[in-house]
């Protein structure tokens, strides 16, 4: 069976340009990791430098909601299921993850309409990212 992505938002919901573009996208990144850094649960499923992980996901999220095709020019194709294997990613550690990225999408002054869509996404992503027990 395919690898099915969550379905992006409706084209009318501009999330890139509402949030300010790709510069946002980093911005959100950089507080969401620094979340990260501290949380003893997320923290050990990380590998020691940070800083390709950030850019990844910086990309990728600045790409998914309408942004040029970066992450995709850099890496291939997304895959998240599969490029998160070898990480044991528990119930607990996913609503971790999704908890530190809603907190960090709230701090970041983005219009209502941008939040909204993306923690949307962050809720009903995170669930597939699940693939240990625990």
């Amino acid at each position: 069976m395919p690898e099915q992505e969550p379905q992006q938002v409706p084209p009318h919901v501009d999330v890139y340009a509402m949030a300010g573009g790709e510069r946002a996208f980093f911005d959100l990144i950089e507080a969401f990791y620094a979340k990260v850094e501290d949380d003893e649960l997320l923290r050990p499923l990380y590998p020691d430098d940070l800083e390709p992980g950030k850019r990844h996901l910086a990309l990728f999220f600045a790409q998914y909601w309408g942004g040029p095709p970066r992450y995709n020019d850099e890496r291939g194709h997304p895959r998240l299921r599969r490029r998160h294997a070898p990480f044991q990613i528990t119930h607990a550690a996913a609503l971790r993850w999704a908890e530190l990225m809603a907190a960090s999408v709230l701090e970041q002054s983005w219009p209502q309409e941008a939040e909204q869509a993306m923690l949307h996404y962050i809720a009903r992503f995170t669930p597939s990212m699940i693939n240990a027990p625990g």
